[in-house]
Order: structure tokens, then C-alpha cells, then sequence
């Protein structure tokens, strides 16, 4: 069975009532083709408006959820929430996440688990840092990320991967179509050996970091590369051109 072609929008920490009002209208002017799944993930505050507003071939997404359903988690949200206002999908792991509010491995397989016992799917990310891609352990730090994962999760078929080199996100460089590709062949035979033959052969894995219009059609074409997610150029009209960027 051929993998349905993947495109996700992170808006990341961008927008206003405005914004997301134009955003809107421009999106449901897109052509989503019947054999490409869309899904988009505003800021928090905004994914009920976006969700909505936005029609029905483009899905919504939140950037992250916690691993508990409610309680005193001031400044969370949960799956179960997200649940509750009709949003199926969530962005786990950002390399921004890891980063910035420093979300381990294990904590991001946490997440990853939780969410699916929810019923939430999960776009679940991963990448290397440019020191690790120069070091050449690029295959070591995805295989570490995804092990995390692997240990609470069995079942993956509400999972998408998405490879992004941290190197390569926001910063204009972009991994060749090759380097990609052979990050993506890595991550499919690991899924293969370490987790079942059916989650290698079904799972989707995207790439990610600084694709735009001009170059997602090249990116596209490689064989292991199921779909992007987007960010900056998600906001902008060139989002549509990268929907379309199989076709």
C-alpha cells in the first residue's frame, strides 16, 4: 500500500487574531489533492479558531501536549483536551522543544505514548545538531531518538516521523535531497529491524528544515521522503506549491 503523501504547517509562535484570519482564507483556497493529507498546527491560543474556520481537507494540529490528562500542570495542555475540541493530531519532540525547555528522549517517547492512548496521532520529531552531522553521528542520534520512542510505543500506525537536522531549520541550508534521503532509508530500515516490517513499510517519514517552494519538488521525489513539515514558508502563499509539490 503506497504511503499517503504528508504536509504539516508549524506556525510555531507566530501570529494574531488577524494573521490567523488571513491564514485561514488563504488555506481554504488551497488545492489539497485527494492523495495528500494536510495538517496544520497553530499556537496554542489559536488551534480552535483555525480548526473552525479552516475546511475539512486541511487537519489541525497542537505543537505539544503533556503526559497527563488534567491536574495542577500550570501553563500544559493535554491530549484529552485537544481531544475534546475535535483536534486529531499533535507536533511531539521539536528539536525547539528539546532545546529551549529541554524535553529529553524519554520524555518525548512519554509524550509520544500518551497522546496515542488518547487517540491523538503524533507527528514525532527527530534530527541531529550540526556538530553531530560533523561529527558523523547523524545515524546514532536518530536511532537514539527513535529507541525512546520505540520503548512506549508498539503500535505506529498513528505515527509520522518527521527528520529535521537541527542544522537546517530556519537557517535557509537545507540537507541535500541525497543527505536526506539516506537519513530517511536509515530511519526505514532501523523502524524495520527494531520495530516490525509493517512499521517500516507504513509509517510516513517527512523531512523538515528550511523547505520551500522551490525546493520540495527535488525533495519530494526521493523514495524514503513521504511529505514535509513546513515551517516559515507554511505561512506564506508558496505553502500551497509544497502541497502540490508530488503531484
Amino acid at each position: 500500500m503506497a504511503r499517503k503523501f504528508f504536509i504539516g504547517g508549524n506556525w510555531k509562535m507566530n501570529g494574531s487574531v488577524k494573521d490567523v484570519a488571513d491564514l485561514i482564507k488563504l488555506l481554504n483556497n488551497f488545492e489539497v489533492p485527494s492523495d495528500v493529507e494536510v495538517v496544520i498546527a497553530p499556537p496554542a491560543l489559536y488551534v480552535d479558531r483555525v480548526n473552525q474556520g479552516i475546511k475539512k481537507d486541511i487537519k489541525v494540529a497542537a505543537q505539544n501536549a503533556y503526559i497527563k490528562a488534567s491536574g495542577a500542570y500550570t501553563g500544559e495542555i493535554s491530549p484529552q483536551m485537544l481531544k475534546d475540541l475535535g483536534i486529531d493530531w499533535v507536533v511531539l519532540g521539536h528539536s525547539e522543544r528539546r532545546e529551549y525547555f529541554h524535553e529529553s528522549d524519554e520524555l518525548v517517547g512519554e509524550k509520544v505514548a500518551f497522546a496515542l492512548a488518547a487517540d491523538v496521532s503524533v507527528i514525532a520529531c527527530i534530527g541531529e545538531k550540526l556538530d553531530e552531522r560533523e561529527a558523523n553521528i547523524t545515524n546514532e542520534v536518530v536511532a537514539r531518538q527513535m529507541k525512546a520512542i520505540a520503548n512506549k510505543v508498539k503500535d505506529w500506525t498513528n505515527v509520522v516521523v518527521a527528520y529535521e537536522p537541527v542544522w537546517a531549520i530556519g537557517t535557509g541550508k537545507v540537507a541535500s535531497p541525497e543527505q536526506a534521503q539516506d537519513v530517511h532509508a536509515f530511519l526505514r530500515d532501523w523502524l524495520r529491524e527494531n520495530v516490525s516490517e509493517e512499521a517500516a513499510d507504513n509509517t510516513r517519514i517527512l523531512y523538515g528544515g528550511s523547505v520551500n517552494g522551490s525546493n520540495c519538488k527535488t525533495l519530494a521525489g526521493k523514495p524514503d521522503i513521504d511529505g514535509f513539515l513546513v515551517g516559515g514558508a507554511s505561512l506564506k502563499p508558496e505553502f500551497g506549491t509544497i502541497i502540490l509539490s508530488r503531484q
